[in-house]
C-alpha cells in the first residue's frame, strides 16, 4: 500500500511553491512555461531528499498544481517507492519517480512533459539522481518541425550534451533484396542501421525495404517502445532478430512496428506481410487482454497459409487456465513456444500450458546482439519464437512449396519428451537444439 503522510518539511513545500510562482512569473504572458531542465534541477532538489512527501498535501504546497496520478511502483520496489504525476499551471505535467527498495534511496527521477494545442503530452526531459540525490544524467527528447521524436539527447551530470544520442525514426539505409526465404518479426521494430541487418532486409526492385511500421504509419519501422518511458524506450525487435538471423542466416527480413495506439491495425499488418510474401511470422508478443487480438485473430485465421510462431508469455503461469493472448488462441496456424534450460526444464518465469503451448525450446542465457550492436545475453519465451522461426525458414528454403500445415506438422514431428521423469508442462514436447535439426 501507498502510504500518505504529511511533508516533514515546510520549507521544501514552500521551495516547490516558489519554483511554480517564479517560473511563470519569469515567462512572457504568452508563454509562461520556463525551461524544462532548469525547473527539474529544481524540482528534484526540493523532492528528492523527502522519504515521503505527501502526495496531497505536496499537491496543495505547490500552489495551483494539482495531483492527477499516483501508484507505488510495486511489493519488490518497496513502499517508499512511488510513481506521482502534477498537472502544472500552464498545462504541462511533472512526473516525480522514487525508487527506494528495503527503506534505501536507490534512485530518484522527475520528468517534464509538455502539453500541444491537441492536448496530447509530448515528453520533453528527465533528470536523474542517485542516493545521494546528485544528478548523474538527464536525457532530453529532440522533436522534428511536425512534432515526431528522432532522437534522445543524453546528458551529463551538468545536463550539457554528452555528445550522444540515440535515434528513435532514423531512414532505412539504401540496399538491395538478398535473396531468401521472407521471415516477418511482428515486434518493437529493428536497428535496421546496423550493417548486419541492413543487408538482410527484404526490399522490391527499387531497393525499398518492405517492412512498416504500423505504430506511427511510416516506413520506417525502427525498434522503439516508449510505452514504460518515453526516455528509456525498450528495445526489443533487434535482440530478437539476432537470433533469428544466426540460426537462418539466408533469412531475409520482413521487421514491423506493431500497432499499440490501435491494435485493429493489426489487419493490415497480417496483410502486408501476406502480400510481401511472408509465409513465417516471429511473434513473440502478447498480453492479458483477448479483446486487443481480435482484429490479429481474424486476419491470421484469413491467411492459413502463413505459420505464426508466438511466445507463451513470460509471467510465470498455466495460460490453461490463466490466458495469454493471442498465444491461447485455437487457430490451426499458431505454434506457441516458451522457454527452457539446456537440461529440458522450464525456463524461470516462462509460462505453459498442455493444450496452449506447443513446444518448449532451448532459450535461456542465449547470445544475442542488443540495440547498440553490442553482445548481450537474451532469456525468455521471445526468444524461443526465433529460434523455431528460423527452424521453419530452413525447412521452407529446401522445401519451397510448403506452407503453414506442412511446417507445423515437421516442426512438431521434431519434438521429444523431455529428459528426467519425461513429464512436459506443454502439449507436445521439447526440441533441444532447433539450430541443429534441418530438412530430412
Amino acid at each position: 500500500m501507498l502510504r500518505l503522510t504529511a511533508i516533514p518539511s515546510t520549507a521544501l513545500g514552500l521551495l516547490l511553491s516558489a519554483l511554480c510562482t517564479a517560473a511563470a512569473a519569469d515567462q512572457p504572458t504568452a508563454d509562461p512555461r520556463p525551461d524544462p531542465l532548469g525547473y527539474l534541477r529544481q524540482a528534484l532538489a526540493a523532492t528528492c531528499t523527502l522519504i515521503d512527501p505527501g502526495a496531497e498535501a505536496l499537491g496543495e504546497r505547490l500552489g495551483e498544481t494539482a495531483l492527477i496520478g499516483q501508484k507505488a511502483l510495486g511489493p519488490r520496489a518497496g513502499p517508499d517507492s512511488w510513481r506521482r504525476r502534477y498537472e502544472l499551471p500552464w498545462g504541462d505535467q511533472v512526473v516525480l519517480l522514487r525508487s527506494a527498495p528495503d527503506g534505501l534511496l536507490r534512485r530518484f527521477a522527475v520528468e517534464y512533459h509538455q502539453q500541444q494545442p491537441d492536448d496530447a503530452l509530448r515528453p520533453i526531459a528527465t533528470v536523474i539522481a542517485g542516493s545521494d540525490c546528485r544528478i548523474f544524467h538527464g536525457r532530453l527528447v529532440r522533436h522534428d518541425l511536425e512534432g515526431h521524436a528522432v532522437e534522445i539527447e543524453l546528458l551529463g551530470a551538468d545536463l550539457a550534451s554528452a555528445g550522444a544520442a540515440e535515434p528513435l525514426n532514423p531512414p532505412v539505409p539504401p540496399g538491395r533484396d538478398p535473396g531468401g526465404v521472407a521471415v516477418a518479426l511482428f515486434d518493437s521494430g529493428l536497428n535496421y542501421t546496423l550493417p548486419t541487418f541492413s543487408g538482410r532486409l527484404a526490399r522490391d526492385e527499387s531497393g525499398r525495404a518492405l517492412g512498416y511500421d504500423f505504430w506511427e504509419l511510416d516506413a520506417r519501422p525502427f525498434d522503439n517502445n516508449p510505452v514504460v518511458s518515453p526516455f528509456y524506450p525498450v528495445r526489443h525487435g533487434t535482440a530478437v532478430a539476432s537470433v533469428l538471423l544466426g540460426e537462418a542466416p539466408g533469412a531475409r527480413f520482413l521487421p514491423y512496428r506493431y500497432p499499440r495506439p490501435e491494435m485493429s491495425r493489426m489487419t493490415d499488418m497480417v496483410e502486408a506481410a501476406a502480400k510481401a510474401g511472408a509465409r513465417i511470422v516471429a511473434m513473440p508478443m502478447g498480453s492479458n487482454r483477448r479483446e486487443d487480438w481480435a482484429a490479429f485473430a481474424a486476419a491470421a485465421r484469413a491467411h492459413p497459409e502463413i505459420l505464426f510462431v508466438i511466445s507463451a508469455g513470460n509471467n510465470g503461469r498455466d495460460i490453461d487456465t490463466a490466458p495469454v493472448y493471442p498465444a491461447a488462441l485455437p487457430l490451426d496456424n499458431f505454434l506457441v513456444v516458451t522457454s527452457s534450460d539446456p537440461l529440458g526444464r522450464l525456463g524461470p518465469g516462462s509460462n505453459w500450458g498442455r493444450q496452449s503451448v506447443d513446444l518448449m525450446i532451448p532459450a535461456e542465457n542465449l547470445r544475442v546482439v542488443d540495440f547498440t550492436g553490442a553482445p548481450a545475453r537474451g532469456a525468455g519465451s521471445s526468444f524461443a519464437v526465433p529460434r523455431v522461426a528460423a527452424l521453419a525458414a530452413r525447412l521452407l528454403a529446401a522445401n519451397p512449396d510448403w506452407r503453414a500445415p506442412e511446417l507445423k506438422a515437421e516442426i512438431l514431428a521434431r519434438a521429444a519428451p523431455p529428459p528426467g521423469d519425461g513429464h512436459s508442462p506443454v502439449r507436445h514436447g521439447w526440441i533441444a537444439d532447433p539450430a541443429r535439426v534441418g530438412p530430412r
